[in-house]
């Protein structure tokens, strides 16, 4: 058995790290471990870069079956299990990462970038906070520290997310000669909501972003609220770059820190059209699509889709409110509209979490007890994630609602237009990072404004099917711009110098195809 000091064969010429890996294990009670695979932008990306390039991606151990894993394997994962991708997981221990995940990045970053606080009540930096900010610093250098010990000389490392803030600056100290980047997934919080974090807390993941070489965003908006909380977060030791051809930079002047530039990138994901085309096609998405025809109860009523997880961020509650507003103030909807509303539950070990759940359930049913009819469930909900069945009502869209809070990208509002059969018309929130490339083409609502939102999910119904197919039509090309493999190589190859100081941030978005 490989130890899993030895789980990275020395040499990585890239190297990709994650939270969360391309693969995961449940633990049978014989003592069985059952690989589960993955997907997504970073699963894709990954398997672009090719068999020649010696590739790693690292990962840390979610729960007791990849905690077994790795303890069967030293770290290495079985390439059976990954798809082919050479994975090394990190058993950090139980407590430390219960505290760096749910403690810090979920229960604070990600409330910080989401702007989900309410204020006159949360948060409180206290000591139990500074204990949990020690194990979130003690999860990032254990990242670190792999990824040192793994990573050839003037390796690329690519980090990703809030959750690795830290990573790029200790892994800077650790291995100056490498070439890093951060992407950051979420939206970034702007200057003065980043400002609630303790000042120390604030130059840290300042500090930390800046140790790479580039710091990458969903979108510019995004990018210029990063700029501005270095900037906050520094005291004003930094400087800004820019470059009369290519993307800004900014270099912080800070005594601990020799100074270098970390330029800034933008590159907006996009859906994998081939992929999910493909996939909305096989036989488990057309027994769904039977099914869901049936709940809709006839082939003369639209539909209105949503697919979230329950996140706070995604707004499913104001989402039902605005329906049954379109239901109160259009009753000649009534009997001819259904809504698809899937909400998938997340991070159900909050409390604050399962409360959203059972809030959104109870909503759901108050519309169909107000509304229903024998034969009309004006809201069809599902609870139980089945990736088919979203295919399936992706296909059935006649109007896709997209309206969060606040959203660094979602996929959700791209991948939509690229399956509906019939075309779809959008509702996107314009706080969704889609909102930059889609905007355009989609009816753009404020998510706080309920009655906004159900004036819009009228106009979308109402819309003409000309009118509909041809923003469809647009949405897609737009929606398919960078997908998911080309976002990856992009940031590859910007990261090793082979296209420098571009990053698509003149014009909000990565390159034309």
């Amino acid at each position: 058995m490989m130890s899993e000091g030895s789980a990275v064969r020395e040499g990585a010429e890239v190297l990709v790290a994650s939270n969360r890996g391309p693969v995961s294990y449940g633990l049978e009670e014989d003592g069985t471990l059952t690989a589960k695979r993955g997907g997504g932008g970073l699963v894709s990306g990954l398997s672009a870069v090719g068999p020649e390039t010696d590739a790693v991606w690292v990962c840390a151990a979610l729960g007791d079956g990849d905690r077994e894993a790795v303890r069967r394997t030293g770290g290495v994962l079985d390439t059976g299990d990954t798809g082919g991708q050479r994975v090394r997981m990190l058993d950090i221990p139980a407590g430390v990462y219960a505290d760096a995940y749910n403690g810090v990045a979920n229960s604070v970053l990600w409330f910080v970038h989401h702007m989900l606080y309410q204020t006159p009540l949360e948060p409180v930096f206290d000591a139990e906070f500074r204990a949990q900010w020690a194990s979130y610093e003690a999860y990032n250098a254990a990242f670190a520290d792999a990824l040192a010990e793994g990573a050839a000389p003037g390796a690329a490392v690519l980090v990703q997310d809030y959750h690795l803030a830290l990573v790029p600056g200790m892994l800077r100290e650790r291995r100056p000669d490498l070439r890093i980047a951060h992407f950051s997934h979420t939206p970034w919080a702007p200057a003065e909501y980043f400002a609630m974090l303790p000042d120390d807390i604030q130059r840290q993941l300042a500090l930390g972003i800046l140790g790479a070489d580039r710091a990458n965003f969903l979108t510019r908006r995004w990018a210029d609220n990063f700029l501005a909380c270095a900037e906050t977060g520094l005291g004003g030791q930094c400087e800004r770059v820019r470059p009369e051809d290519g993307a800004p930079g900014i270099v912080a002047l800070v005594p601990e820190r020799t100074a270098r530039t970390t330029w800034i990138g933008v590159h907006g994901l996009g859906a994998d059209a081939g992929f999910l085309r493909e996939r909305a096609h096989r036989p488990d998405v057309e027994e769904r699509m039977t099914a869901l025809r049936a709940q809709i109860g006839g082939p003369e009523r639209r539909t209105i889709v949503r697919v979230d997880r329950t996140e706070l961020s995604k707004n499913i509650v104001r989402g039902l409110l605005a329906y049954r507003r379109l239901l109160a103030d259009h009753p000649e909807w009534h009997e001819r509209v259904v809504h698809l509303a899937f909400a998938y539950p997340s991070r159900q070990d909050l409390a604050v979490y399962r409360d959203y759940t059972a809030e959104v359930q109870r909503v759901a049913e108050a519309v169909n007890a107000e509304y229903g009819t024998a034969g009309w469930q004006p809201v069809v909900l599902h609870v139980k994630d089945d990736f088919a069945r979203s295919l399936a009502a992706y296909r059935l869209a006649d109007v896709a609602l997209v309206n969060p809070i606040r959203d660094g990208m979602n996929l959700v509002a791209k991948e939509i237009p690229v399956v509906s059969d019939a075309g779809c018309a959008l509702v996107l929130s314009r706080e969704a990072g889609a909102h930059e490339e889609l905007g355009a083409h989609a009816l753009t609502v404020n998510p706080y404004d309920v009655v906004g939102t159900a004036e819009a999910l009228h106009q979308a119904l109402s819309m003409d099917d000309g009118e509909r197919a041809a923003r469809t039509e647009r949405l897609a090309t737009a929606a398919t711009a960078l997908p998911p493999a080309r976002w990856f190589l992009d940031q590859l190859r910007e990261l090793r110098g082979e296209d420098a100081g571009r990053g698509g941030f003149a014009a909000g978005l990565s390159r034309d195809p």
